[in-house]
């Protein structure tokens, strides 16, 4: 399978590589930079060095190279532009931004401050979370890969929407991420003499993430939801951490609720009663681990989501998603121990 990434020049760009290089299955064929055409890989990535042979070329050049599925790992608005032209000559895509999650292109256009290119496409797009949508990701051509603050707070609520025990209309979610998050482009508040020694909430009267979020969880359950969120930046490299609320309104033993959503899926953990996650034990892993409590027993479920922002939050679910456009199997590639310490 001949494989093409756009943009491949940032932090999502090289985990792609960093994890498809090694597989025997695929070929990459073609990478992609503008800024950096005609750089070989490894000059800009040495962890790269011997693993990646391919010199960065324009992404114009992307038709010539006959790819059998192509990755955006672009900036948002960037893939609604070629995605057409692409899809046309039969090549399968997924696009790490957000040019397709949101099936409303008027709060797509508002959240994201431009004119959709290619709206006719949304229509055609799958949003690829796997543990709602895979077998409709088997038979896409074109698949939105979620965001990584969508992916930890959707696993986390999903087994109490789908089971209708919860307050849709009350529900809080707590997310930290690391500053890998904020992507790889030059910028003051992301020098660590700024990130380091601090922790700071963000975006609290409306972050892009919210509509995608409240649109997934909306497919889960019957009734209507509200969803407060509030995105903080941690003074880590990568990992994301979220802490949900949701007031039950009824009793359930929620770790057997847990237990049974997730015993068949390969990339959500759910850990024992009491237990709490943290981000070191999904560093470098396509794993979301789960936890769930009932705090002194009262009436709230409280939800804690560890996640790699760059692997199950972007580079890693999206292989996932690769892995079943192409019939492969779907832990290809992605069966790997958390990098300790």
């Amino acid at each position: 399978m001949r494989i093409g990434i756009i943009g491949g020049s940032g932090y999502t760009g090289v985990e792609l590589l960093r994890l498809l290089c090694v597989r025997s299955d695929i070929e990459i064929v073609f990478i992609s930079s503008r800024a950096q055409a005609g750089t070989p890989v490894s000059d800009l990535f040495p962890s790269l060095r011997g693993h990646v042979d391919l010199a960065f070329s324009h992404p114009d050049q992307i038709a010539s190279s006959k790819c059998d599925l192509v990755f955006f790992a672009t900036p948002n608005g960037t893939a609604m532009h070629q995605a057409r032209a692409l899809l046309d000559q039969g090549t399968k895509l997924i696009d790490l931004s957000a040019d397709f999650r949101l099936k409303d292109v008027a709060v797509w256009e508002k959240w994201y401050g431009m004119t959709h290119a290619s709206p006719e496409l949304i229509d055609e797009s799958v949003y690829g979370l796997p543990e709602v949508h895979r077998e409709s990701i088997r038979s896409a051509h074109l698949v939105a890969n979620p965001g990584c603050y969508p992916t930890a707070v959707q696993l986390g609520f999903m087994p109490l929407l789908e089971a209708g025990v919860v307050d849709s209309q009350s529900l809080i979610a707590d997310v930290k991420s690391g500053i890998t998050g904020a992507g790889r482009s030059a910028s003051v508040a992301n020098l660590l003499a700024e990130a380091a020694d601090s922790f700071k909430a963000y975006a609290v009267q409306g972050h892009r993430h919210l509509p995608e979020i409240e649109q997934g969880l909306q497919s889960m359950t019957t009734g209507s939801i509200q969803l407060t969120f509030t995105p903080h930046l941690l003074p880590i490299i990568r990992g994301i951490h979220a802490t949900l609320y949701a007031p039950l309104n009824t009793e359930v033993d929620l770790q057997a609720l847990f237990d049974r959503r997730y015993e068949n899926e390969p990339f959500v953990d759910v850990l024992p009663s009491g237990s709490h996650p943290e981000t070191r034990s999904v560093r470098s892993t396509n794993v979301c681990r789960l936890a769930v409590h009932q705090p002194q027993g009262r009436g709230m479920a409280v939800v804690l989501a560890v996640e790699d922002n760059l692997v199950k939050g972007a580079a890693g679910q999206a292989i996932q998603n690769m892995n079943l456009m192409l019939g492969l199997p779907e832990t290809s590639g992605l069966i790997l121990p958390a990098i300790m310490p």
